[in-house]
């Protein structure tokens, strides 16, 4: 049987919350609003969101039973694994692999998107080219990349000081949108009228909420990089569903305070007309002038700073769990000897993402959108593996186990349906789509490398994923007993 590498127990509930809420509260939050008012409206967007946070409950329910059953990082890689096989595992990880990826640069570059915006004569300068009709500055590009090597650097020292640095950024995150949202009606600047009409008049009221229901698992992605870091819980794994309700409702309270204060101020339309560069800036400053403005700006860095640090997180440990199970090589399942940090998968993670800013923020914007389909898959294996293992009763998953799973299945599919079918709100642009078809052609190339894993015995690949052993390598479905906490983990 194989060594098993595995990571040190270290994280506390406070700092996986922190974890999964900052990865939910991204940029998009106070940089989108004006664009979720063009697609529904004030109300259809609020509508949208909190529908989007009610199916994420439904989904992140089987997230949970998965957790407790299977603590181990690479979450849905295992969870496909479990549910499906190892050709299934390796689609999954493949896909969450370049979402979870695209995300930190994406962070990244809004970093120096919003460094453009309040400080141009630093940021925007040394024009080097112009990429998909976005102008390349050095200024951006060197902001991004200090971002991206001071979060990896902190990553490789050790979970602890990222689990530290993710509760403190939070906690301003979460402070600047109280701000907002408070201090705008009390300034006496906003106004229910204002908000009229509730939804956007130049389509149906239903198809603006599910133009904002098909981007649900972008807006709420990030309550799925807590089951990532499982294998660093210090606590039982029983209490990752209740963490995962808690950001993902934190978020759409969140999402829905941003988009009313965006509207509330003066008349949506005449603000979305008026093209504004940043529609929730423009109505801060107006409400709450420079102090609010401030905040709002803080609030901003530090989104963008906790998705970089999270998505690093759940990105490093899934190519740290694929390593391990010999998918990829296992130079990125090695733990640094000092710091018990999977530190050649944070490497690796920081190398590209280096990378990416070079491109301009506009072809990143098209692998996110692509991305979003494979995060739809993530959610639909893992619902599809809670639905067999309260099938097998060897996994308690509460009343209505299998039914939720089965339900937050058919979700995950209806998401696919919004973002893939044509005539869909969430219809994906023709770049995201030759995005999709050349990762795809990638992957099928070098999975016909990964010879290993596709030889190797089902025990063995169980032993290396799931941290369990089967007796015999046998067709059968592999059903494993509940798991209450994993200080006693195999290696």
């Amino acid at each position: 049987m194989s060594d098993r590498p595995t990571l040190s127990p270290t994280l506390k509930p406070l700092q996986v919350g922190a974890l999964a809420l900052g990865c939910i509260i991204g940029f998009g939050c106070f940089v989108l609003p004006g664009d979720f008012l063009i697609t529904a409206g004030p109300l259809g967007a609020t509508l949208g969101v909190l529908l989007g946070g009610a199916a994420m409950l439904i989904i992140a329910r089987s997230y949970g039973v998965m957790v407790r059953a299977f603590p181990v990082a690479g979450a849905e890689f295992a969870y496909a694994y479990h549910a499906c096989g190892r050709y299934h595992a390796y689609v999954c990880g493949w896909f969450l692999a370049l979402g979870y990826l695209s995300i930190v640069p994406l962070n990244a570059t809004a970093l120096a998107g919003l460094g453009k915006f309040v400080a141009p004569q630093l940021f925007a300068r040394g024009y080097l080219y112009t990429v998909a009709g976005f102008e390349v500055f050095a200024g951006e590009v060197l902001l991004g990349s200090a971002a991206i090597v001071g979060i990896g650097l902190f990553q490789i020292r050790g979970v602890r000081s990222v689990g530290h640095l993710q509760v403190g950024m939070t906690a301003l995150l979460v402070g600047g949108v109280l701000v907002v949202g408070l201090g705008t009606p009390v300034s006496g600047a906003a106004s229910a009228l204002n908000l009229q009409p509730y939804f956007a008049p130049d389509r149906g009221p239903l198809a603006g909420v599910l133009a904002m229901l098909a981007i649900a698992p972008w807006l709420y992605v990030g309550f799925d990089t807590l089951p990532q870091a499982a294998e660093e819980f210090d606590f039982s794994p029983r209490q990752g569903l209740r963490l995962m309700a808690l950001s993902i409702g934190a978020g759409a309270v969140m999402y829905v305070v941003v988009i009313l204060a965006t509207a509330s101020v003066m008349p949506w339309q005449d603000l979305v007309a008026g093209e504004p560069l940043w529609a929730t800036g423009t109505t801060v400053r107006e409400s709450l002038g420079v102090v609010g403005l401030t905040c709002l700006a803080l609030a901003v860095t530090m989104a963008v700073f906790t998705g970089i640090n999270g998505f690093f997180m759940a990105s490093s440990r899934l190519l740290f769990g694929m390593g391990r199970a010999k998918l990829l090589p296992s130079w990125f399942a090695e733990i640094h000897p000092t710091h018990h940090t999977p530190a050649n998968a944070i490497l690796f993670v920081g190398v590209v993402s280096l990378a990416a800013p070079w491109f301009g923020r506009e072809v990143i914007v098209w692998v996110v959108d692509m991305a979003a389909l494979g995060t739809a898959f993530g959610y639909f294996y893992t619902c599809l593996a809670a639905a067999r293992l309260a099938q097998t009763g060897q996994v308690d998953t509460g009343p209505g186990g299998r039914r939720y799973a089965l339900v937050g299945a058919a979700l995950s599919v209806g998401f696919i349906v919004l973002l893939s079918a044509p005539g869909m709100p969430g219809f994906m642009a023709t770049p995201s789509w030759i995005a999709l078809a050349f990762w795809v052609g990638l992957g099928l190339a070098f999975f016909a490398g990964t010879s290993e894993y596709r030889s190797l015995p089902a025990g063995e690949l169980d032993h290396l994923i799931l941290r369990r052993y089967r007796s015999h390598a046998s067709a059968r479905p592999f059903s494993p007993p509940t798991v209450e906490g994993h200080k006693t983990h195999s290696t």
